[in-house]
């Protein structure tokens, strides 16, 4: 299902990403506990947190910023992967678009 050869390869989740996708999930939900106060003027998910609108600003912005850290960081594993996923989608081209492959370029000689 992983290496499904129909579809065009995707990024491998990595023991990085995945680690940071658990710190964007857990900016989430931050910002889900600070939001949650400002309709009621109480904490909704937690009883005693947050009790001001300070607390609630602060947790919700500070969830923002883990969200955004986070995010960042998967894109920049996942950028790490580009020339594996270029090397896997110019096979996958070859094979299910052969039509469509790009020709290589062009060795230019030294001129040592």
């Amino acid at each position: 299902m992983l290496n499904n050869p129909i579809r065009p390869p995707r990024p491998r989740l990595t023991g990085p990403i995945f680690l940071y996708a658990m710190a964007d999930v857990f900016g989430l939900s931050c910002v889900g506990v600070g939001a949650s106060w400002f309709p009621a003027q109480k904490g909704a998910i937690f009883a005693n947190f947050p009790t001001s609108t300070a607390e609630a600003v602060a947790c919700t912005a500070g969830g923002v910023v883990v969200m955004i850290w986070a995010v960042t960081r998967i894109l920049r594993e996942i950028h790490k992967q580009g020339p594996e996923m270029q090397a896997r989608y110019d096979q996958y081209i070859a094979i299910h678009h052969p039509d469509k492959v790009r020709p290589k370029p062009p060795v230019e000689p030294d001129e040592s």
